[in-house]
């Protein structure tokens, strides 16, 4: 307990572990404290939906050696849902990019980086019930980097749209 302790202490502010853990990894939760604290990949979130993975790629490469990018998709459309992950051949690296990138801009929005235990195929789709991010299902304000407004205030808007109301009524 007392070595774990000094591991935590040990790692920078920036890079030591965040609150966030993935609902759905398969094993323990001391499992995935272990591979997060060894892991090289990286979990980024808040990006646009129309961010390309070479931006992804000229970004994170000034922190290190990117393995691979594998991005977030719309698990309906296929399309990008505004999260990727990052794997990096060093820890070291993917230290440098949870110091030097996280809280940076990428198209004009504000890059959100955590430890991610490790890419699991399957993992790349959006896990809201329409196919994207759960946070974008009930994300009230517009965000034209987003798809507009959130998934629950667009199907509102449909619903209560006159043309709808016509085709409701015939």
């Amino acid at each position: 307990m007392e070595s774990r302790k000094r591991k935590r202490s040990s790692l920078s502010q920036s890079t030591q572990l965040g609150a966030y853990r993935d609902q759905h990894f398969k094993g323990s939760r001391r499992e995935q404290e272990s591979k997060l604290l060894k892991t090289c990949t990286l979990y980024i979130g808040n990006l646009s939906f129309f961010t390309t993975e070479e931006q992804i790629h000229a970004l994170f490469s000034r922190a290190g050696d990117v393995k691979r990018i594998i991005m977030g998709l719309d698990k309906v459309r296929k399309t990008p849902c505004g999260f990727c992950f990052v794997e990096f051949y060093a820890r070291e690296d993917a230290e440098n990019a949870m110091r030097y990138i996280n809280g940076t801009r990428l198209d004009d929005r504000v890059v959100r980086t955590d430890w991610d235990a490790g890419f699991v195929e399957g993992r790349q789709f959006g896990r809201g019930k329409s196919g994207g991010q759960v946070r974008d299902e009930y994300r009230e304000d517009y965000d034209p980097g987003r798809g507009g407004y959130g998934k629950v205030i667009q199907t509102k808007a449909i619903q209560s749209s006159p043309a709808q109301r016509t085709m409701d009524k015939s």
